[in-house]
């Protein structure tokens, strides 16, 4: 058999994955093995462009996906109820229904998300950058406040089982996508100067508790946690009940501002920073 050529043979190890340079070769980048690389990346990414945008501080709003603006929230219920009427006992489409019922009466807080994003940036006169996950529903809201207002507004968005796509209403070049929610908490919180979170699910409690947590044990200075949405956070939540059961103490529980305005959350900012 006759042997290839030296001109084949070179061309030929060129294109074998091991001569991949290793900064270039996404298989590499892939395997198991790397993830500590791949974190290390996800850390710097965002790093480089904030810093480029000299953003030091923000404020951090959380919230449901699912919260949307009256009007559309309006036209859901009103899509359930017609499902509803035409199929009377179908247990799924009653609890479609409810949900969309539920949905409507927090629709409110889209715009006092919105609201307090626009106080945020000009009473706060561009100080603070205005942080979300990115995402539809009231994160989308409080970016919208941010970015009519011309301020700086930042979406974390993740990598999720259901595609999600970030919202309109980010600052070019300040959208980002992680794959570790980990990694995405770090820089959530490494540069937060607050936290205002409006009514959510499993990812908002999630957060909420995350923040509460880093500020009891000290890895993070103390800043306002606020709640927005009396009625929701009322009932979901009682902080006074774990206090009573001793897991938490009386100062614990008094750590987050329960408030149900966007101006009322603007000045318990506003003072805990003396900003006039």
């Amino acid at each position: 058999m006759k042997k290839p050529a030296k001109k084949e043979r070179v061309k030929s190890i060129e294109h074998e994955s091991s001569y991949i340079r290793a900064y270039e070769d996404i298989e590499l980048l892939n395997k198991p093995v790397m993830r500590p690389v791949r974190i290390e990346l996800e850390v710097m990414k965002p790093e480089i462009y904030l810093q480029a945008m000299n953003i030091t501080q923000s404020i951090v709003c959380f919230g449901s996906a699912r919260v949307r603006p009256e009007k559309e929230a309006k036209a859901q219920v009103a899509a359930a109820k017609k499902a509803l009427a035409a199929k009377p006992k179908s247990k799924a489409l009653q609890e479609r229904l409810s949900e969309a019922e539920g949905l409507l009466s927090l629709s409110k807080y889209y715009e006092e998300g919105r609201k307090f994003a626009q106080l945020a940036v000009k009473k706060g006169k561009n100080r603070f950058a205005v942080v979300t996950g990115g995402g539809p529903g009231l994160m989308e809201a409080a970016n919208r406040g941010a970015f009519e207002s011309g301020g700086k507004s930042i979406g974390f968005n993740i990598t999720l089982p259901h595609e999600q796509h970030p919202n309109p209403y980010i600052t070019k070049n300040l959208a980002f996508l992680f794959h570790y929610f980990a990694i995405r908490k770090l820089h959530l919180v490494m540069r937060s100067r607050a936290f205002v979170v409006l009514p959510g699910g499993y990812g908002t409690f999630d957060e909420l508790f995350e923040i509460l947590t880093l500020v009891k044990t000290g890895k993070k200075e103390e800043i306002p946690i606020i709640l927005l949405g009396k009625e929701f956070w009322n009932s979901v939540v009682n902080f006074r009940a774990l206090a009573s059961y001793g897991v938490i103490d009386n100062e614990e529980a008094r750590t987050c501002h329960i408030v149900d305005t966007a101006e009322e959350a603007w000045d318990i900012i506003a003072k805990f920073y003396k900003i006039k």
